[in-house]
């Protein structure tokens, strides 16, 4: 496969949390690659719970901050290019992963994951479907140093 070419922008928009980019940056771009994409412009977003909360009810209807929404701008399988956003909340990571007993850096990287599998066609919303998805979490993670088992999707 030729050499990706990817160009990322990143916009930290909270304080709750130092984001280790790189790693995110990393992790997405085996998304991408895995999925036969070689260029595309992917910008990853931080929010805090309140702009968070707003962007869902905005796009989705929820009065409540999520973990992660993913916007495929363009995806053009054609010319392996995709242009994406995804937006990602630290202060729910943060929150979450207490519950999980795992580092919040773990948590939010697997939101920014949950996000690039969503825009390259993977879903979890159906029961048959979440298990397939939730595999693939885990090993991006793996693909990074981190261990999923302790993620919150292990228990598929």
């Amino acid at each position: 496969m030729a050499s990706a070419k990817f160009q990322f922008s990143f916009a930290d928009e909270q304080e709750s949390m130092n984001v280790d980019f790189d790693r995110i940056q990393r992790a997405v771009t085996n998304v991408f690659e895995d999925a036969g994409f070689v260029k595309g412009s992917i910008e990853i977003v931080t929010l805090a719970s309140e702009p968070m909360r707003q962007m869902n009810v905005e796009y989705l209807g929820h009065d409540y901050p999520t973990d992660v929404l993913a916007f495929p701008l363009e995806v053009d399988q054609a010319r392996k290019s995709v242009d994406a956003e995804i937006v990602i909340c630290p202060d729910v990571a943060i929150d979450l992963a207490k519950d999980y007993n795992w580092p919040p850096e773990d948590e939010l990287l697997l939101y920014a994951i949950h996000g690039a599998l969503h825009i390259v066609g993977y879903d979890d919303h159906a029961p048959e479907d979440a298990p397939i998805m939730h595999a693939k979490e885990r090993e991006y993670l793996a693909r990074v140093g981190v261990d999923g088992a302790h993620s919150r999707d292990a228990e598929e």
